[in-house]
């Protein structure tokens, strides 16, 4: 590094710490803001406090209705049979999935992935009964009936039913009568995500509204934090829906961050509450239509990541048997699990493997290696190993070449120096002219370096998308890390650094060390003197790596380094064995006394040239 190099950095490391020392706060506004925050605090308990003691004196005026006969059928008409009756749960099982339906609105009460656990070793429930919607709005004897309020009955009776054999159903009916009733259908398949679920309203026709054209399903939940890093799985968390259709853009979400609402008129396909890992979709058998849309973000001490909510609207005809078929997918966001579910319904467009190209890379290349690799071994750090070995191998052509054109320009640098110090500033057409004349002689192309590396961006973004969404790495442990879908960490901090974090990620700081290696190694290869301030800020890449990629999957900072780590061994082969300086010079010597014809590019520059110097004659 040079001396205007570390001046550059001096200069910004100063800046850094002027303008932290200037706008630290004062003792007496620190005190101030804890004073603040501590009667912030006294008040949101007080408030939480006043709130449960009104709402536990609510259901206590409530239950005391509910014994009311008469209170029964002023509010619940012809459902009033329905209404006040004791909980009870009917479990539906096989080897992957149980599902908890619970007698009160006939609901999903929770569902279990067998298979999975939180990070912290709890049973992976997907979404928790008391924090959910699920049920149907209409008016049925001028009276509004949310049927989550009434009791459905089970021909079944309530036990647990068990598809590990063969498929299993379950009929909850919400009976105005023995035949009238709103009656939910739950048919589970063994060894299978996939619940099939259907709504029917039998000999309702008399009983709900005539004017009624539609009947709205509610479905609401709170998402929990299942993964140790709520800031990344936060970042996953959203409300996928796909429109109807086989347009690769027709799957869209709600904003991942604070909150967001959407009102759809066009036709819909399915309905994602979208975890990290995990979802819990709606997927119409033919299409939904008029719908709403809403996602809310919580406050980060919450256990709970965001509250999502779909209202859907069902046309009734007002025909004595009307049916509306769904199904439900609980399960994981594992790519060829969704995928398998259907190619009409593309599940597996709530992972979000990027856009375009990268998305290509990711389906195409990235995952058809990954799963080949993991039917030979289970071990997936050794698994990012080889997947990165095989990456760089396949690219190394283009690790060479572009190596071999900085080469070319390295060698070339004595004689641009001449071409700068004959001809002045003054003159930079000029100057640009003999240099590209230079370049065209010895047939070196500038961008030859350039252009191999745009090759592998794809790949570099690609893999970026691919390794905190790859639920094969969830809670899979590699020397010191214990989830590569997680943060490492070799030590907790005693309080939390903005932007960096409350830890320190080894595989991190490997990444930008090795980072700093290969910009070192760069600099040196370099054909001109950077100006200092850029130089300086290619220094200070690995810094802003170290603090982005603290908190990030450890798959991915591993990946990175053994990439990088790769990238430099390749370098120096490279120079040391492959590529000697001086045959490159007497290589492009021989090539300049060949005659060179002017391409269209070097006779406009040549002809602007011409122009400005009349012009300043």
């Amino acid at each position: 590094m040079d001396k205007n190099s570390i001046w550059g950095l001096v200069i910004i490391g100063a800046i850094l710490i002027g303008y932290t020392y200037l706008t630290k706060p004062s003792a007496e506004e620190l005190k101030a803001i804890k004073t603040r925050d501590s009667i912030a605090r006294v008040e949101k308990a007080r408030d939480q406090q006043l709130e449960a003691e009104r709402l536990t004196a609510m259901k206590v005026v409530e239950a005391e209705k509910q014994k009311n006969p008469v209170h029964l059928q002023e509010t619940f008409g012809v459902f009033s049979s329905a209404a006040a009756q004791k909980e009870e749960f009917i479990t539906l099982e096989n080897k992957l999935v149980k599902i908890k339906v619970s007698n009160k609105g006939g609901r999903i009460y929770s569902v279990e992935l067998k298979d999975y656990q939180t990070h912290d070793s709890l049973p992976l429930i997907l979404w928790e009964g008391e924090k959910t919607r699920f049920g149907m709005n209409f008016y049925a004897d001028n009276k509004s009936i949310d049927t989550q309020d009434l009791f459905f009955t089970s021909e079944s009776g309530f036990e647990n039913i068990n598809a590990s054999s063969s498929q299993k159903t379950l009929s909850m009916k919400l009976k105005a009568s023995e035949d009238q009733y709103l009656e939910y259908v739950y048919t589970l398949a063994p060894d299978s995500y996939m619940l099939d679920f259907e709504i029917k309203a039998i000999g309702l026709n008399n009983i709900i509204a005539r004017n009624q054209s539609n009947l709205t399903f509610n479905w609401q939940a709170d998402l929990y934090q299942k993964e140790k890093g709520r800031q990344n799985e936060d970042m996953y968390t959203a409300l996928y829906y796909k429109f109807n259709g086989d347009d690769d853009n027709d799957v869209e979400s709600l904003k991942e961050s604070g909150d967001d609402e959407e009102d759809l008129t066009t036709q819909v396909k399915w309905i994602a509450f979208k975890q990290q890992f995990f979802t819990s979709a709606l997927i119409a058998e033919n299409n939904f239509k008029g719908i709403k849309l809403k996602s809310t973000g919580m406050d980060e001490h919450s256990p709970v990541l965001k509250n999502f909510s779909a209202e859907i609207s069902l046309p009734y005809a007002g025909d004595v048997k009307e049916s509306y078929p769904m199904q439900f997918y609980f399960g994981p966001n594992h790519y060829k699990t969704l995928r398998k579910y259907g190619k009409d319904i593309q599940l597996e467009k709530v992972i979000n493997l990027g856009w375009g190209i990268f998305g290509w890379v990711n389906k195409y290349v990235v995952i058809e290696i990954f799963n080949f690799l993991e039917k030979y071994m289970s071990n997936y750090g050794l698994i990012i190993l080889i997947l990165t070995i095989i990456i760089k191998l396949v690219l190394s052509p283009l690790t060479y070449k572009s190596y071999l054109s900085t080469a070319k320009m390295r060698v070339l640098k004595p004689q641009i120096d001449e071409i700068n110090e004959k001809i002045p500033k003054e003159k930079s057409m000029e100057r640009q002219q003999a240099t590209m004349g230079l370049y065209k002689k010895a047939g070196v192309n500038p961008m030859g370096g350039c252009l191999p590396m745009l090759v592998q961006f794809p790949i570099l973004i690609a893999l970026f998308r691919f390794f905190p969404a790859s639920i094969e790495l969830r809670q899979k442990s590699f020397l010191w890390a214990t989830d590569l879908s997680s943060y490492d960490s070799i030590a907790t901090l005693p309080w939390e650094i903005p932007f960096y974090g409350d830890h320190i990620s080894l595989f991190c700081l490997l990444m930008a060390g090795t980072n700093l290696v290969y910009t070192k190694m760069n600099g040196q290869m370099q054909t001109s003197n950077q100006m200092p301030g850029m130089q300086a800020m290619m220094y200070m890449m690995p810094v802003m790596f170290l603090v982005w990629f603290n908190n990030y999957a450890s798959g991915l900072s591993y990946y990175y380094f053994v990439a990088t780590l790769f990238t430099i061994i390749q370098t120096w082969a490279i120079r040391k064995w492959m590529v000697d300086d001086n045959k490159v010079l007497a290589m492009l010597e021989a090539s300049k006394k060949k005659p060179v014809k002017k391409s269209k590019f070097q006779q406009r520059l040549e002809d602007a040239a011409k122009q400005a110097n009349k012009k300043k004659k």
